[in-house]
């Protein structure tokens, strides 16, 4: 039966600074590590910048079309695949939250839009102008990598830091176009959510942790997202569903009782009325 492997940052040894950092090009990253292209997810951050090549970017069930100037970010957990043309080229970095976070202290990884969001978007797609603002950044980050001067993680760190600002500025003018009030409390909901969703799946939870009434957090999902609280955390579920579905070593009952369902048939339900499919319909469509 089919395991989808979960990789962590000692599985790629090329330039390898320590076990929370790794950068490579594109070309030479797919060499050693062809792997990638079977679905497969992380317990890292992934950024990923194009610069030749097109192909495909599967990321959690949506399809991404690749081509110079995508950049790709992802988050541990998330499921994802490619299919590149031979000439791809561009730049791979992984890091873990830890060393970010460390080096940064009063900043986490998460102040960026693309990582907090529960309606975050894993593609940005960039201009030529922007493109060739950014390739020396990445650049610059691989030669570091390769050479073993002082202040090599600073300035790597802070050529990291400056390609993340960059890129959220760019997120925010297609993704986020204003500064909202709300921006705090989705936020604050989306990491409660993301670290409670299989033991509490009742909206009212969620609005007493964050000390305000159901009626308000409905409002700024509806506002945020055009959602309402039930409907985040609903596909918050159903998107760890199809993930684990992607296991075939795990039935559809085991998956049911991970997710927190002792009533099996109830998950069936909420599945197939959330995909038109029921859980063993979507596997066999995945093979």
């Amino acid at each position: 039966m089919k395991k989808y492997p979960v990789y962590n940052i000692q599985h790629f040894n090329c330039n390898l600074i320590n076990s929370d950092f790794y950068i490579n090009t594109f070309q030479n990253h797919l060499v050693t590590h062809s792997f990638v292209e079977k679905p497969h997810r992380h317990d890292f951050y992934v950024l990923a910048f194009f610069t030749v090549g097109s192909g495909t970017h599967e990321v959690d069930f949506d399809k991404f079309n690749v081509h110079p100037a995508s950049v790709f970010v992802l988050q541990p957990g998330q499921m994802h695949h490619w299919d590149l043309s031979e000439d791809v080229d561009g730049y791979v970095v992984f890091y873990s939250q830890e060393m970010y976070n460390l080096y940064f202290g009063q900043k986490d990884i998460d102040s960026f839009p693309f990582y907090f969001s529960v309606n975050a978007k894993s593609e940005i797609i960039l201009s030529k102008e922007e493109s060739a603002v950014l390739q020396p950044l990445f650049q610059m980050m691989l030669d570091e990598a390769g050479d073993n001067k002082i202040f090599k993680q600073d300035k790597i760190l802070n050529l990291l830091d400056i390609i993340h600002i960059e890129l959220a500025r760019k997120y925010n003018e297609t993704a986020v176009p204003e500064i909202h009030s709300y921006n705090s409390k989705i936020k604050h909901f989306a990491q409660l959510l993301e670290a409670k969703f299989i033991t509490e799946k009742a909206a009212s939870f969620y609005a007493d942790a964050l000390s305000i009434t159901l009626k308000h957090l409905n409002r700024i999902c509806n506002e945020m997202l055009q959602k309402t609280t039930t409907q985040v955390i609903t596909e918050r579920i159903i998107l760890e569903s199809k993930r684990m579905l992607m296991d075939k070593n795990l039935t559809v009952n085991e998956i049911a009782t991970k997710l927190g369902y002792d009533d099996y048939s109830y998950f069936m339900r909420l599945f197939k009325k959330n995909t038109g499919m029921t859980p063993k319909m979507f596997r066999l469509s995945k093979q």
